[in-house]
This record gives structure tokens, sequence and C-alpha cells, in this order.
């Protein structure tokens, strides 16, 4: 495979799709979606209609979270 159509690992994305957040997180993307609607949520990046997740800030915020 040439370096073109290498993959990047998740882990180290800046930035996830709510798909890659909800594997990299084993939550689901119905939940995730949901947290990131929330008002002031620290971790959602708007790209034009597009939201993605900022992968350091969701991990952060999930470390200190008991329960979503």
């Amino acid at each position: 495979m040439d370096k073109e159509h290498e993959k990047v690992p998740i882990h180290l994305k800046l930035n996830l799709t709510v798909k890659e957040a909800a594997e990299y997180s084993n939550i689901g993307i119905n939940k995730i979606d949901a947290m990131l609607r929330q008002p002031g949520c620290p971790f959602v990046l708007y790209v034009g209609t597009k939201k993605l997740v900022k992968r350091e800030a969701f991990a952060k915020a999930l470390s200190q979270k008991l329960m979503i």
C-alpha cells in the first residue's frame, strides 16, 4: 500500500468523526451525538455543518466522568 492510501490510526488523529469516537470510546453513536449537542461541550469542533470530536479533550472529559 502506498503512503497516500495509508490510514492514520485513531489514537494518532487530532479529531475524530462521531463513528471513530464511538469505536475509540466504546460509547454509542447516539450518546456521543447527544453529548456533542450539549451547550459548551469542550470537545466538539464544527467544520461547516459537520461535527468532529477533539480526541484529547474527549478523552480528558471522559476520564473525569463517573457516569454518562
